[in-house]
């Protein structure tokens, strides 16, 4: 399972970096989007998940780090889907009004002739 979760994430972030280098806009809002969400696999992945384990720490028992599970890696992957979200909203609304203006939905602004 490990291996199919860390080539999860590698394809993850090759198809991101893949499609910033492309030359419009909306593929590389879409290859953000896609490495953004390879962060958030990696960061939650490290996060040693444990089934059946509470994430506060028991006053009754001993305070091993090893009986809980970590709850710092559920909350930051949480909080960046959150803003993940809003800057992709924002991104595309700011693709919309700059294809509006100049026509063309290149990065560098003209269409290049082959």
């Amino acid at each position: 399972m490990e291996i199919i979760y860390a080539l999860a994430i590698g394809v993850l972030t090759g198809s991101g970096v893949w499609l910033l280098l492309r030359p419009r806009t909306f593929q590389v809002i879409m290859g953000l989007t896609l490495l953004s969400y390879a962060v958030n696999l990696f960061i939650f992945g490290m996060g040693r998940l444990t089934v059946g384990l509470v994430p506060i720490i028991d006053i009754l028992r001993q305070a091993d780090p090893s009986l809980y599970d970590d709850p710092v890696p559920q909350a930051l992957v949480l909080t960046a889907i959150v803003i993940g979200f809003a800057t992709t909203a924002l991104f595309l609304v700011v693709l919309l009004a700059s294809r509006g203006l100049t026509g063309t939905d290149h990065v560098e602004g003209e269409e290049l002739e082959p």
